[in-house]
Order: C-alpha cells, then sequence, then structure tokens
C-alpha cells in the first residue's frame, strides 16, 4: 500500500499561542497556504472539535482536475489550545474524501516546533484508485510551514 501520510517539521521563532492564532483563524489558513488553491474563507475562529468554517477554493493552481472554483467546508476533528489542530473537508465531492490536515506545536527553546501532516491512509473506499493522492505534495507542507513562519514571525 505504501506511504499514506507525510509530516514535515520546522521551528519558528514565536510562542505556540502566536502561531496557533493563525490556525484558527479561517483567513489565517488562506494567508499561509503555498498551494494556491486556497482563495478566500468566510466563518469564525475555530475553538473546538467539531467547529467549521467555508473556504473558497480555485483548483486551477493545481491544474491537476477539472475543478475550476469551488467551496469546502473546513471541519475541525482535534483541537487542543495552543498544542494540535487536525481537520478534514466535505465539500462538492461527495461523500467526503476523509482525507486529513493538521499541525502539532511544541514549546521549544527557539519558540516552536510546528509539525505539519497530511494523511490519506482513511480515504473513504470510493476514491481509493480513483484520485491520485496525495493531492499536494510534501514540499508543498514545508512551503507552507515557511509562510506561517514568515507570517507570524513579523509580528
Amino acid at each position: 500500500m505504501g506511504i499514506e501520510r507525510f509530516e514535515v517539521q520546522r521551528t519558528i521563532a514565536a510562542p505556540p499561542s502566536a502561531v496557533f492564532s493563525i490556525l484558527t483563524s479561517p483567513e489565517g489558513h488562506v494567508s499561509i497556504d503555498a498551494s494556491g488553491m486556497l482563495q478566500w474563507a468566510e466563518g469564525e475562529r475555530v475553538t473546538a472539535v467539531g467547529d467549521r468554517f467555508v473556504v473558497h477554493m480555485d483548483r486551477e493552481s493545481l491544474n491537476d482536475l477539472p475543478m475550476g472554483k469551488y467551496d469546502v467546508t473546513v471541519i475541525i476533528t482535534r483541537f487542543t489550545p495552543d498544542t494540535e489542530i487536525e481537520w478534514t473537508i466535505s465539500g462538492t465531492v461527495q461523500p467526503p474524501i476523509e482525507h486529513l490536515w493538521g499541525y502539532q506545536l511544541a514549546p521549544h527553546e527557539q519558540g516552536t516546533l510546528v509539525t505539519s501532516y497530511y494523511d490519506w491512509s482513511r480515504i473513504h473506499p470510493r476514491y481509493r484508485g480513483a484520485v491520485n493522492f496525495p493531492i499536494l505534495p510534501e514540499a508543498g507542507l514545508r512551503a507552507t510551514l515557511g509562510i506561517l513562519a514568515r507570517t507570524v514571525e513579523k509580528h
């Protein structure tokens, strides 16, 4: 079956609370996205498992599927303040694919050790073999961490 999850790490020179503040904001997700797919978001800052917000997407950025512009609902699946946030999405594609994205934060002498992951091990059977996973490369996660660092460290 092969690898169905990858994660990358980066130390960011900011406290976990500052990093987490960006990760819990719908617009924060858009501002740090390296894929170019996330266009803008609507909704309130998330504070618990089950919270949701909408992201307006544009698949043209990946140029892999003819989906154009569409919306997804981000659904928080794990939430521990200043420590962990994870989500899945529901949207145009039904039933939901059930892939997961997340961040784990740990205090570090230089700020925060941030682990970003993408996990497609539990995707709905309908999509196994029908869609090429991973949708985003590991380098995309690493680039997003770079933008997160740039964003949070400038404040």
